[in-house]
């Protein structure tokens, strides 16, 4: 049993996906979130670039006295978690790659999968598609202008439109039947790509197995709070707090939430 937060980051407000999930689905446990708003997105930066920011957040959260992390960020998880898995005192879950659910949904084994420039370029959804199905048919499809449109807000309008159908297009004419939302970004826009795929395709959101597979690993180790009360939430960013105040109300329930800046520059 242990008292101590659920530290969850990601490099801007996706992440607050995955803190609405894990909300659900541990009401009592203590939440610590960082948001890295100020570099966002990290999509596009270079694999030494997104291991410094995050060697940066998990000194952080060292230093939050978190019992365990949830790496809310399809990108480090792909490219930075297997490298600092096992180099901090609390143990660590990245991102589900919502490959499994998918393929458990999809009739006909074409599989889309929509993430940023790094994700796609790591190929983590298709090893794991493959290795779980050898027949399986998957597109890969990076959106890197999703993530900055997101965070400036622009989640309905000509040109979220625009550039959904510009990604989107060739899985329809691909005849997929399931897409994974492989960024936790994307589920803000889920509306406009469900539009575009059409009601015949089903569309995975991988925050719901990644809480659940955080809450599985919280049971393993004997680490669930104590505390029968509702647990707080804290939301730490880099920057921009008034715009992710904004998103947080939206997306997250009522909660005990505070709002607060943080300088990692703090925390080499």
């Amino acid at each position: 049993m242990s008292n101590a937060p659920i530290g969850v980051f990601d490099s801007g407000i996706g992440g607050l996906t995955v803190v609405k999930e894990l909300i659900r689905v541990m009401p009592n446990e203590d939440l610590l979130y960082f948001g890295d708003t100020a570099r966002a997105p990290y999509g596009s930066r270079t694999p030494s670039e997104i291991m410094a920011f995050m060697q940066q957040i998990l000194s952080f959260m060292a230093d939050q006295k978190v019992k365990m992390v949830v790496v809310a960020c399809n990108t480090m998880t792909a490219l930075g978690l297997p490298a600092v898995r096992g180099s901090y005192a609390y143990s660590m879950v990245g991102v589900n790659s919502g490959v499994q659910a998918a393929l458990a949904l999809s009739a006909s084994k074409r599989i889309g999968v929509l993430a940023t420039e790094a994700t796609i370029a790591s190929g983590k959804h298709a090893s794991d598609a493959r290795s779980m199905d050898a027949d399986v048919r998957f597109f890969p499809q990076a959106c890197p202008k999703f993530v900055p449109l997101i965070e400036r807000e622009e989640l309905e309008g000509e040109v979220i439109e625009a550039v959904a159908h510009e990604y989107i297009d060739s899985m329809k004419q691909a005849e997929v039947d399931t897409v994974i939302l492989g960024c936790t970004h994307y589920p803000f826009v889920s509306s406009v790509i469900g539009r575009i795929l059409g009601p015949g395709v089903t569309l995975i959101d991988p925050a719901k197995q990644t809480a659940e597979d955080a809450r599985r690993m919280l049971a393993e180790e004997q680490k669930f709070s104590g505390q029968r009360k509702t647990g707080r939430v804290k939301l730490y960013f880099s920057a921009d707090l008034e715009r992710v105040k904004r998103f947080a109300n939206v997306i997250l329930p009522e909660t005990n939430t505070e709002f607060a800046l943080v300088n990692l520059q703090d925390f080499p």
